[in-house]
């Protein structure tokens, strides 16, 4: 190794001394740099970068940044023309770009070994872990943990090294990962998700307004709710004298409290162990109460749906009421973190959840937009739908689209034939132009068949359809036989990704990113052996969503890049500032807002066509001065 050290003047035994301009000609004429940083901490808002590694094989720079700027390689980290490896590249992003620098072009070899290993639970990801899978080389965790909460304290020999053989590693790391990217045909969505992880980047940088005094009344008002739906199931209890176990009746009171007043329920909602020990009043052989028990049961006992509608409250409090506001930075924010590739390569993210707000906009509306500017969202029309439509070829599907019709409207009245169309009523909408419409009967055989269309990405069988749509399950069951027969194209086509899973122990994504979801319980012949259906049945399942659900991330994460190059390259006052699965938000001056609404409903579309082809998902743009849904 050759490591030049750039600092305050001292002797190093192993080390040269080097000057940043040389650092700075050496690196631009390379085509491929390894870069890592260290930090005195994990925030980039309250922490600052002191140390930072640069170089390829032969030769490593490793920059004090506590006395030497970093800006003199400004030109090479944002070179489009010159890789920079990370490892998990969105951490140091957001520390080199603290310092006023947008690193471009990056190998992220963490995604990449996401990409390779996606769905297997037996691999993990930290630089340790893949260091030693590819290199078979041991990093030491202490000569790490020696960086946080340094300060003014030189570097040690060990430090310098350790710093060094970052770069070194990182470039070892990607031959051994194109082989196998090569291998298994994943060198598109590889590039996919290292152009996203600068979107994602950008996103966790900027973070979003919130108006904290707003959110606190929503808070208490959905508190003072879910306090008045205890009380109604505690008065429940009170007039049902099955549950006379749970009442107290001498709690001491005055001469003017009545006997009622005196009785008490002795039962905490929050406890899953006594709200388990009151449902076992109604079923006695239950052991668990849990969502799928709520909603199967819940017309059984008027207890029941207002415990749902308290679990539903409870959750919203616990993770969007004040504790909200604790992930507030100090610059007023909310910095989420996003966790890009799930198994099906959607995005997850926390620190807040931000994928899973509240559908009501009582909440978003609680984020704002930056004085003078406004949010510009833009969402994809039934994406998930139209990948279906895409995929399975059906041709009622694919005219629906094309005609802007309703597809829903279109799948029950073909379903359900003469049913439908003896229950139109007079000026029936559908039954003039195939949209949605008000009539009673209509609306509850859309619903059905709704139900059906959104649920084939998830592999529903009757038994849950029979639940969700209130049915019983000779009528599910005969809904899914009756819907496969006017749709064989989309019960071809589920088959196909059922037994390809199950065949080939990994389900894909369409071309041209390929994204492979690999099965960590598959073995070759699993669907012949009948003691193990019900694990071939799960893989099944998850073979049919993910082409559906992945090849929708892809989109949307093309997207993404897309919108941030336009961003990048035009100098247009908009930045990202948030994406939830088929959706993109930025926030924009608002002179630019309308004209920038009709790009980016373009740049979303053309995203789309790399994806899905035949032009027919269409995006829907909003102007709105808080983040809406």
């Amino acid at each position: 190794m050759d490591v030049r050290f750039i600092g305050p003047d001292r002797q190093f035994s192993k080390f040269s001394s080097a000057t940043i301009e040389e650092c700075v000609e050496y690196c631009a004429s390379k085509r491929i740099l390894g870069v890592d940083t260290e930090t005195e901490g994990f925030s980039f808002i309250t922490k600052k970068m002191i140390m930072f590694q640069i170089g390829d094989m032969d030769r490593q720079y490793v920059i004090d940044t506590r006395f030497q700027s970093i800006e003199p390689l400004r030109d090479v980290l944002e070179s489009e023309a010159i890789v920079k490896v990370f490892h998990n590249a969105k951490f140091d992003y957001k520390f080199i770009r603290a310092v006023g620098i947008c690193t471009e072009n990056v190998w992220d070899t963490f995604l990449v070994e996401k990409v390779i290993h996606c769905g297997k639970d037996n691999v993990r990801f930290s630089l340790a872990h893949v260091v030693k899978r590819y290199l078979n080389k041991t990093l030491s965790k202490e000569v790490r943990n020696q960086f946080v909460g340094l300060t003014g304290q030189p570097f040690t020999d060990s430090q310098v090294l350790y710093g060094a053989k970052d770069v070194v590693y990182l470039l070892g790391i990607v031959e051994h990962q194109k082989e196998k990217l090569n291998k298994y045909n994943l060198n598109e969505v590889a590039q996919l998700e290292n152009d996203a992880v600068l979107a994602f980047s950008d996103i966790e940088y900027e973070g979003l307004n919130i108006n904290q005094s707003e959110w606190l009344e929503i808070s208490a008002e959905v508190e003072i709710s879910m306090e008045k739906v205890e009380k109604n199931m505690d008065e429940t209890l009170l007039n049902d004298d099955r549950f006379q176990p749970f009442v107290s009746d001498y709690v001491q009171g005055d001469l003017f409290t009545t006997f009622d007043e005196l009785r008490k329920i002795d039962v905490k909602w929050s406890s899953p162990k006594q709200a388990l020990e009151v449902f076992q009043v109604l079923i006695p052989d239950l052991e668990k109460v849990d969502a799928k028990f709520l909603y199967k049961h819940r017309k059984k006992h008027p207890l029941i749906p207002a415990y749902m509608k308290y679990k539903e409250q409870a959750k919203v409090v616990s993770s969007y009421g004040k504790a909200f506001l604790e992930n507030v930075h100090s610059d007023s924010k909310i910095h989420t973190s996003f966790n890009q590739i799930l198994n099906t390569g959607r995005v997850s993210s926390r620190e807040p959840n931000m994928q899973q707000m509240p559908a009501s906009n009582k909440f978003r509306n609680c984020i704002k937009a930056p004085e003078g500017w406004v949010f510009v969202s833009s969402d994809y029309s039934s994406q998930e739908l139209n990948v279906i439509a895409y995929g399975s070829q059906d041709p009622v599907w694919l005219e629906a689209l094309e005609k802007g019709q309703d597809l829903h409207s279109v799948c029950a009245a073909l379903v359900y034939g003469d049913k439908w169309t003896d229950a139109a009523e007079d000026d029936c909408a559908y039954m003039k132009s195939k949209s949605k419409c008000n009539c009673s009967e209509h609306k509850s055989l859309r619903t059905k068949v709704k139900t059906v269309n959104f649920g084939l990405a998830y592999g529903m069988g009757p038994n849950k359809l029979a639940d969700t749509i209130e049915s019983s399950l000779g009528e599910a069951k005969e809904l899914i036989e009756q819907y496969f027969k006017v749709f064989p194209n989309i019960g071809n086509f589920l088959t196909k990704l059922e037994k390809f899973g199950v065949k080939y122990g990994y389900a894909r994504t369409y071309p041209p990113y390929n994204r492979r979801r690999w099965f960590s319980d598959w073995f070759k012949g699993i669907g012949a052996e009948p003691s193990l259906k019900g694990i071939a049945g799960t893989i099944g399942r998850a073979s049919k969503n993910t082409p559906i659900q992945g090849a929708s991330a892809d989109m949307t994460k093309l997207a993404l890049v897309i919108v941030r190059d336009f961003i990048r390259e035009t100098n247009v006052p908009v930045k990202i500032v948030m994406t939830v699965h088929d959706q993109i938000d930025t926030v924009c001056s608002k002179e630019y807002a309308e004209e920038w609404k009709v790009k980016m409903t373009d740049l979303m579309e053309q995203a789309a066509l790399k994806v899905i082809p035949n032009g027919l998902l269409k995006a829907e743009t909003n102007i709105s001065e808080c983040w809406e849904k």
